[in-house]
């Protein structure tokens, strides 16, 4: 598979029609499975897994498309045939209900930016103060929607003109990037012939000159920063950070965990439904409604857990039965587009907890009800059609090959095969068990395609269950229609006797290397299609969010971290790496030390456990204002899992239901972190933490430049194993 990317001018980006209009237009030309080049060259023609696009804010903005997942043979006919698909959109009548349909949900996906990015006013603030008017009239237009009022009445002509003019009209640039072995081979043994030329260049007493040179740079980059300059800064107390206040009310199987006192739940008690399923609402001043339905997958037989990958790329794609007629998928997503602002179907990760599945709808107050109705529509009125499971295929297939080009990406994915077992939903939808599974289901969906339906029907039926799915409404509660009662339609076609099933943590799902790190050791990948490193090192580490070594681990993690702190300076500043840090997986049950994009994975490993062995042995010490800065650095952490209105109302959601624990619970870990000690501090480090880095308690898993295939054979306990012999062992 290779790459295209293709780059063309575009209109002013403080013209806010134009860029209105270019939006609108970019979404009616790819921006879902029915706009033109989305339709035809992935869902029909399999040209590429997806149209993706994009464009730059610049004095001349650049519209950027990139078809993805191209077999290579194709690269050249793939992007042609977009420009021919475009020059026949611009030479034809435009579908213009459609073209009104995207026009009206970007309004609704701009008005809740507005409301739920953080990000959203912050660029449109630079972008105007480095391209916009002196007299500020261009950021007075950020006041306004009247953009949108008159793009309604543009004619098709204005459309097809304004196609034409920046996107076949314009200049542009094509990049084929085309894979070769011959090219990766020729990499590695130009590099090695360069460096062999350079040394021999320099002899001894060059390469002595350079040294000393690199050491006065090193030691000119380590001089400390003045604590009488730092401490210029006083670091604010928590009390300064006003968190946004979200308000629980619970419904059917919820009330279980206790029923709140306010006056949101009144409002949910009046309504008197008998509704059992286990429903959360959190009540916050939103004028939207954010709904997730999280779908547990413990009655998921293991056997089916590999279609999950298809299964979820087809749940919101296919045709549908309504009023005992067949609906075909393109006015399916025609109308769910009219109907919503976003929806999608993914893995639980982001909510904390990633071996479920999440169902979420983003949608205006008066759409809460039809929302649920899709899902109920989705759930059980889908047909599986061959045509589209042919289609989801491909798409995912095509994909398969840029995951594997990505060292970052394979990292993680050997590290899933590694540590957890055959039942975890994790592996089962990694790469690669996808590059095995895909290409055996799409022979057998060819051959016999009855057995492939039936299994994907049996996966339907093991997943959408009572006992499986609890809700989150975050909304405004005191304006939120038969907040209940909306419900009504999907119990109906649940057996509500059934029990709640407990929620399984991936710590469950862990394989005996999983759970016991250190006898494997380390697996090495050597990748053609990198020309880095990087590496991730896993240990033992706390499960429970109320272990009471969590504040010191907290405390620490932060501490190392810091930018131009310890890790940083020691790693990052002497070039060994873009980046490395920990990360606490309590998921899983880990404590992981990673290094990114490295020149070199082992010294930059080595210097990680230098830095922690000098604070433990007390070389290096823990002056006051970097513990202060470690300190807000937790306190900003906790502050950006709840940014916005729906981020707030989740993140009481997780605590609750997927954690356990209480709403004080972020008030006394707070207050916790502040009581830590520097032995306390120590002990986390040398107990949690070391174990990174030791033999015998950490595995590490490596992908690497072929050329960096034997320095990463330095380090502890190696071995090296190819990619595919990693799948198998695993």
């Amino acid at each position: 598979m290779g790459d295209i990317l293709i780059a063309m001018f575009g209109p002013d980006c403080n013209d806010p029609i134009q860029t209105t209009a270019l939006n609108v237009l970019l979404s009616y030309l790819a921006g879902s499975s029915v706009s033109i080049l989305e339709n035809i060259m992935v869902e029909k023609e399999e040209l590429a897994s997806s149209i993706a696009y994009s464009w730059d804010a610049r004095p001349n903005s650049v519209i950027w498309f990139q078809p993805t997942g191209v077999a290579t043979e194709k690269l050249a006919h793939v992007e042609k045939r977009l420009f021919e698909l475009l020059e026949d959109v611009a030479s034809k009548p435009l579908n213009m209900d459609y073209m009104l349909d995207c026009l009206r949900r970007e309004r609704r996906q701009v008005t809740f930016q507005a409301e739920s990015s953080s990000n959203f006013y912050a660029n449109s603030i630079i972008n105007d103060f480095l391209f916009g008017k002196r007299d500020g009239s261009t950021l007075k237009d950020m006041a306004s929607m009247k953009e949108f009022d008159d793009l309604e009445k543009w004619s098709d002509e204005q459309w097809r003109a304004f196609l034409r003019k920046w996107m076949l009209d314009a200049k542009h640039i094509s990049l084929l990037g085309t894979p070769s072995k011959e090219m990766a081979e020729k990499i590695k043994s130009t590099e090695e012939a360069r460096l062999a030329a350079r040394k021999k260049e320099l002899g001894e007493e060059g390469l002595a000159k350079l040294a000393e040179k690199l050491k006065a740079a090193i030691a000119k980059n380590d001089v400390e920063i003045p604590s009488s300059l730092l401490q210029k800064w006083p670091v604010p107390g928590v009390e300064s950070i006003h968190f946004i206040e979200s308000t629980s009310a619970r419904s059917g199987l919820a009330k279980k965990m206790g029923v709140p006192s306010n006056n949101a739940q009144k409002i949910i008690d009046s309504s008197k439904s008998d509704v059992p399923l286990f429903i959360q609402f959190e009540s916050v001043p939103t004028n939207f409604v954010h709904l997730t339905l999280l779908i547990g997958t413990s009655q998921v037989a293991t056997d089916l857990r590999p279609l999950l990958p298809i299964f979820m790329d087809n749940f919101f794609n296919t045709p549908i039965i309504r009023n005992g007629k067949r609906v075909e998928f393109e006015q399916v997503v025609t109308q769910l587009e009219q109907d919503t602002i976003s929806y999608s179907v993914r893995g639980g990760s982001r909510i904390h907890d990633p071996e479920g599945l999440v169902i979420q709808f983003q949608i205006e107050r008066e759409k809460y009800a039809t929302a649920i109705e899709w899902i109920r529509t989705m759930m059980f009125d889908s047909i599986f059609d061959e045509t589209r499971l042919n289609a989801g295929l491909a798409k995912i297939l095509a994909d398969i090959p840029e995951e594997k080009r990505s060292g970052n990406s394979m990292m993680y994915a050997v590290d899933a095969m590694l540590h957890l077992d055959k039942d975890s939903n994790i592996k089962a939808r990694g790469t690669l068990v996808k590059a095995v599974y895909m290409k055996r289901l799409k022979k057998l969906l060819a051959k016999d395609p009855k057995t492939v339906l039936s299994r994907l029907e049996e996966l339907r039926k093991s997943l959408f269950t009572f006992g499986n799915m609890r809700a989150l409404v975050i909304a405004n509660i005191e304006k939120l229609p038969n907040p209940v009662s909306a419900w009504e339609p999907l119990t109906s076609q649940l057996d509500t006797k059934e029990s709640l099933q407990p929620i399984v943590k991936m710590a469950q799902r862990l394989s005996p290397d999983g759970q016991n790190p250190g006898k494997y050791g380390t697996v090495i990948v050597p990748m053609p299609t990198i020309d880095s490193s990087f590496c991730i090192s896993s240990a033992k580490g706390p499960t429970s969010p109320t272990d009471p070594i969590l504040p010191a681990l907290l405390v620490a993690c932060s501490f190392l971290e810091a930018v131009e702190g310890p890790l940083w300076t020691a790693i990052r500043g002497k070039g060994l790496a873009y980046g490395s840090g920990f990360k606490r997986d309590p998921d899983g049950g880990f404590v992981q030390f990673s290094v990114y994009r490295s020149p070199d994975a082992y010294r930059a490993f080595a210097a990680g456990k230098a830095v922690l062995e000098s604070y433990i042995d007390g070389t290096a010490k823990f002056e006051q204002y970097a513990l202060e800065g470690a300190i807000s650095g937790i306190v900003v952490g906790f502050a950006d899992e709840q940014s916005t209105m729906a981020a707030a109302g989740q993140f009481h959601f997780v605590n609750s239901v997927i954690r356990g624990v209480d709403d004080e619970y972020s008030s006394r870990i707070l207050k916790a972190v502040r009581d830590v000690t520097v032995d306390q501090i120590k002990d986390v480090m040398k107990t949690v933490l070391m174990p990174a880095f030791t033999p015998g308690k950490a595995n590490v898993v490596v992908t690497c430049a072929p050329i960096m295939e034997e320095v990463c054979l330095s380090l502890p306990f190696s071995h090296n194993i190819l990619s595919s012999l990693v799948f198998m062992r695993c």
